[in-house]
């Protein structure tokens, strides 16, 4: 029998956050797998669960995941890193693919859970849930998220102002993923608005490098991929 395929979220930055499940799974399991940018390096999800792992210990299976939109290059590291780990649950061996935050939110398991399902059907595959950047956020900026009757949204920040700026209108409380990269635009959609008092930016909530910005200045900062915005009216 081929081993099981865990998708462990570890949490949006500090190792105490990790669930007592997550911990028990990543004890257990005889690999743990972790995405990264290039070779050699460290993700941001292994970091957080170096604390508890003992490597001298586990077989650590880091997978390429570049960053690009290049179909053929994605689909090649993609294919590589499936049978990677195919060719460690075909051993009978369980796998823990950590992933920052939550496992079913903007995450690389869950491409990865579709991959191993659609070319490996026999293999029997979990997601142990995570605290989210979201909920790190909102605990570490002292913002509630969503009361009441109140509604709240989860989108991914993109080059769209009239689409961004409808998303703030219809909601209490939007929350912006992956904000860096429009930073400029949100502010100028903001100060339309009148909001801009009413926004908080945080990057790497609550790792060791965590930044709570002064959003009032962020024109023209290169911010890290790891930012989020709460817009809370």
């Amino acid at each position: 029998m081929p081993g099981t395929l865990y998708g462990v979220g570890v949490g949006p930055g500090d190792p105490e956050l990790l669930t007592v499940k997550a911990f028990r799974v990543l004890k257990e399991s005889e690999v743990i797998a972790y995405p990264k940018k290039r070779s050699r390096a460290m993700s941001y999800a292994h970091q957080i669960v170096n604390t508890y792992i003992n490597e001298q210990e586990k077989e650590m299976l880091g997978l390429v995941f570049p960053m690009t939109k290049d179909r053929s290059i994605l689909e090649r590291e993609w294919s590589n890193a499936v049978e990677k780990i195919w060719e460690k649950l075909s051993e009978g061996k369980d796998v823990a693919f950590v992933t920052e935050g939550d496992p079913f939110l903007y995450s690389t398991f869950i491409h990865m859970m579709r991959l191993v399902k659609e070319r490996h059907p026999e293999v029997e595959i979990q997601a142990i849930p995570g605290i989210s950047s979201i909920n790190g956020a909102a605990s570490r900026l002292g913002i509630p998220l969503a009361d009441g009757d109140e509604c709240i949204a989860i989108v991914p920040a993109r080059d769209d102002y009239d689409e961004m700026k409808r998303m703030i209108q219809e909601n209490d409380c939007v929350v912006f993923m992956k904000v860096a990269k429009v930073m400029d635009l949100m502010l100028s959609i903001l100060r339309e608005l009148d909001l801009i008092n009413k926004a908080s930016v945080v990057t790497k909530v609550t790792s060791k490098e965590e930044i709570i910005w002064n959003v009032e200045e962020l024109n023209d900062v290169d911010l890290e991929y790891l930012t989020l915005m709460v817009v809370r009216k």
